[in-house]
């Protein structure tokens, strides 16, 4: 008989594994599938393998059993995650069945980056917000190592070190409002001059190499506040560290190395832009990989924060300096490879589709750019007074600069009238000349182009001299389209001439120089004035006069039919280094080298313009400003006159062949050599090449059928070698083509992503490794921790400043190229 209350129920056989019902209802496990039925068998039922992990079990065995992802500080890796599935699912408020509500989302899974992990319960107590904070612990005590470091002793040496002289000018510059030409973009010459004010500097100071501040620079405060943004690398490096994946082990010294590295420690404690870039570099990766996290959720409110902070920090980055479009291509080949796999997701509709298309081109594309440019419309607001870098700039952006008289300029030319002609080529100079000669052809007086202002920059319009004489006191005759003049230069009264001679540099071109005088010449000084039209009024067919500052006109030479042009070919040191004017044999209407247009304008008998004509459209000075800096950039070539013992090539960085002298290197003189610390730098560099021999070995014994690793463990390996090993990548090899003169500092970017390589293969090979125990793991972690540390320390001088005879200072020279010894 059957105790009183129990039914017996025919449960039927047990399903087969991975049979699923079609019911809605919610399933329960056949009893022989349950925990607590395989524990406590009935007697009759067979008895079954363990199969979860015990306390008795080392835990070496039971991890085994348990999918470990690689990242997230060791954690073990979620199967909730790993299954695609959101935690977000699980909120509801009336505590109702929430597994009901699990689903995929949009996004689908990731299998990379840092593993998912449900989000704690609020903290009920200081003690459980102080446990589930522990893990900012560390980047708390390695930013105020990094405070330390970047702080100490920091205004040691009172004088102007390395480019401090160049960069420390924007401060002056901004404080007085002057315009002022530079190759880099705005934004970090606008901080620098926000520090100079934020410090109380007043703009005083010329910033010479080498120079010692007086006491009204407060030198010392510029330097901390920029040195902030190198104390930022550290926590920054640490967090990427962990967005990546990696293992506490490995962010640990992703840390160590950030704050160890010498050279990014020497270049963050000085007046320049290095810090900035860094910090923004820092900043677009750790977004990036903020980014990829959030992938699984798609257009999730941090989906999207990071989705556009991303694209903010690729604005601020290439607004520092143009190497910041190194990390922006890193962007943008991730961004490719994400919309590619998302094309071949046939699952995502259609419409999911355009919406991923739509958010990379508005946060990674638009924003950027809008960035890039308010950067530019508040330089163009903040620098609105005239100042020493005007002649780069069109004659219109001049002509609305506080302090500048060309808006006074009559606007109809007339001859007699005294003028200075711009070159309207992206950074083009004043038509120049002087009493020099050419060395070589026809040996008559040169005829250049010059960016600075003088009286040499000054020409007459004269009529031919087949024509009546100029008459000062006769009826005006005004310039029109189609007239043939002679151009002679004010100071010498000679004429601009040409003749079939080749030009010094351009040899395809006529030479042009100046001949004759005030009374003497010949046919080939007539030159005919072809109007190609006027900014603010049209085409040339509607006006009949040319005019001051906004008409652009090219000087057609009459017996040759050669055009004066002014590009970018720079004469030898016997032309003072100023641009060749040559006469172009090509008839090109779209050459902008050939347009002109008169600049400065003195002529007593008319009257003065009116500022309403000479206004100057942002995105046209934006344009000009930008071309214009692209120009001088690939001008800074290596002088081969001279020897350059600061330069430096690019395979010279990554295995540390040289070191930069940063100031002055007298036994009385504290010194500081740009260098990095050895074994950061070496082994970063060892692990770019171990990398790509492991991921090719995994390739070939994948296609050989082997299993070396979990798919999730596979896809972090590639997915962070991407990111270090196509971040390097991408940052070095445009120095490689560039013709530029390069130096040691402009490795500084390219250095964190070989960092963040070596890390990640010390992580992949020991710190994950499932086949070393824990003891080999913290000895290795222990002994490349202190050798960091060790090498720092060692060579921690040529950072915080160096006294006393440099040759005193035994076992610096690791490398017999560096010149850090006086020998």
């Amino acid at each position: 008989m059957r105790p009183s209350g129990q039914v017996a129920l025919d449960l039927g056989p047990p399903y087969e594994d991975g049979e699923h019902s079609d019911s809605d209802f919610e399933q329960i496990p056949h009893p022989s599938h349950n925990t607590h039925w395989a524990q406590h068998p009935p007697a009759h039922a067979a008895p079954r393998e363990e199969q979860l992990p015990l306390h008795y079990m080392s835990e070496e065995k039971a991890r085994r059993r348990v999918t470990r992802g690689p990242g997230g500080n060791g954690v073990y890796a979620d199967p909730i995650a790993e299954k695609g599935l959101d935690y977000d699912a699980f909120d509801d408020d009336e505590g109702k069945d929430v597994y009901s509500k699990m689903k995929v989302s949009k996004g689908g899974p990731i299998s990379s980056g840092r593993p998912r992990r449900p989000p704690p319960p609020p903290p009920t107590t200081v003690r459980e917000f102080f446990m589930q904070n522990l893990e900012h612990i560390p980047p708390i005590i390695y930013t105020l190592l990094s405070c330390w470091t970047r702080f100490h002793k920091i205004g040691k040496a009172g004088v102007v070190v390395w480019d401090e002289a160049h960069f420390g000018k924007f401060g002056s510059h901004y404080l007085k409002r002057e315009f002022y030409f530079d190759v880099h973009p705005p934004l970090g010459k606008m901080l620098v001059g926000l520090v100079g004010l934020l410090s109380g500097y007043d703009g005083s100071f010329g910033f010479e190499s080498g120079g010692t501040y007086p006491d009204t620079v407060p030198y010392v405060a510029m330097r901390v506040m920029l040195a902030t943004f190198g104390v930022a690398l550290v926590p920054l490096g640490w967090y990427t560290a962990v967005e990546l994946g990696m293992s506490w082990m490995a962010c640990h010294l992703v840390a160590l190395m950030v704050l160890c590295d010498v050279a990014w420690l020497c270049i963050s404690r000085f007046i320049l832009l290095d810090s900035m870039l860094l910090f923004f570099t820092f900043t677009t990766v750790f977004c990036l990989a903020k980014f990829h996290n959030q992938q699984y959720r798609s257009f999730s409110f941090d989906w999207w924060l990071w989705l556009a902070l991303t694209g903010y920090s690729i604005g601020c980055v290439c607004s520092v300096k143009w190497v910041g479009l190194f990390v922006t291509s890193l962007v943008g080949a991730y961004t490719i490879e994400d919309l590619w796999d998302k094309f071949g997701d046939l699952k995502m509709s259609v419409r999911d589709q355009v919406r991923h298309w739509a958010a990379r081109v508005g946060c990674l594309i638009v924003l950027p750019i809008l960035v890039y440019m308010a950067s530019f419309k508040l330089h163009f607001l903040v620098l609105n007074h005239s100042g020493p870098g005007d002649a780069q700039m069109s004659s219109l952006f001049q002509a609305n600069l506080i302090g500048n008289t060309f808006s006074e300029n009559p606007l109809d030319i007339a001859y007699g009238s005294r003028v200075t002609l711009k070159n309207m080529g992206w950074g083009g100079g004043l038509l120049h000349s002087h009493v020099q000669t050419y060395p070589v052809g026809s040996e008559q007086q040169q005829v250049t182009c010059y960016h600075y202002k003088d009286e040499n920059n000054e020409w007459n319009i004269m009529p031919r001299w087949d024509e009546a004489p100029y008459d000062a006191e006769g009826p005006l005759r005004f310039l029109k389209d189609g007239d043939a003049i002679r151009l002679q230069h004010a100071p010498t009264t000679r004429n601009l001439h040409s003749h079939p001679i080749p030009a010094p540099i351009t040899k395809l071109n006529n030479e042009v120089s100046c001949y004759g005088n005030a009374t003497i010449g010949d046919y080939q000084d007539y030159w005919v004035v072809e109007v190609v039209d006027d900014i603010h009024r049209g085409g040339k067919d509607k006006y009949d006069k040319i005019h001051s500052l906004t008409t652009r006109l090219r000087f057609r030479h009459q017996a040759s039919g050669c055009y004066l042009r002014a590009a970018n070919a720079v004469l030898p040191q016997w032309g003072f280094k100023q641009i060749e004017v040559s006469c172009d044999k090509e008839n090109n209407p779209k050459d902008i080298h050939t347009y002109w247009n008169v600049e400065s304008h003195w002529n007593d008998r008319l009257p003065a313009g009116d500022t309403k004509f000479y206004k100057s459209p942002f995105f046209r000075d934006f344009w000009h400003l930008n071309v214009a800096m692209a120009t001088s950039n690939n001008a800074l070539v290596p002088d081969p006159d001279k020897e350059d013992i600061l330069a430096s090539k690019p395979l010279d960085w990554p295995f540390l062949r040289v070191g930069l002298r940063m100031c002055g290197w007298g036994d009385q003189q504290t010194k500081y050599y740009l260098v990095g610390t050895p074994v950061i730098w070496w082994g970063g560099t060892v692990s770019l090449i171990l990398a790509a021999l492991a991921a090719g070995v995994y390739l070939m014994r994948q296609q050989r059928k082997y299993v070396d690793m979990e798919p999730r463990e596979w896809e972090h390996f590639l997915y962070v070698c991407k990111v270090a090993g196509v971040g390097w990548l991408l940052h070095f090899a445009p120095f490689m083509i560039m013709g530029r003169v390069t130096y040691i500092h402009h490795y500084l970017p390219t250095l964190y992503f070989s960092v963040l390589m070596l890390a990640h293969l010390l992580d992949h090979f020991v710190f994950s490794s499932r086949r070393l125990s824990d003891r080999t793991k913290q000895i290795v972690f222990g002994v490349s921790a202190l050798t960091i540390v060790g090498t720092f320390w060692w060579f921690k001088g040529v950072a915080f400043g160096i006294d006393g005879p440099i040759n005193d200072h035994w076992g610096l020279k690791w490398r017999s190229s560096w010149n850090i010894y006086n020998e």
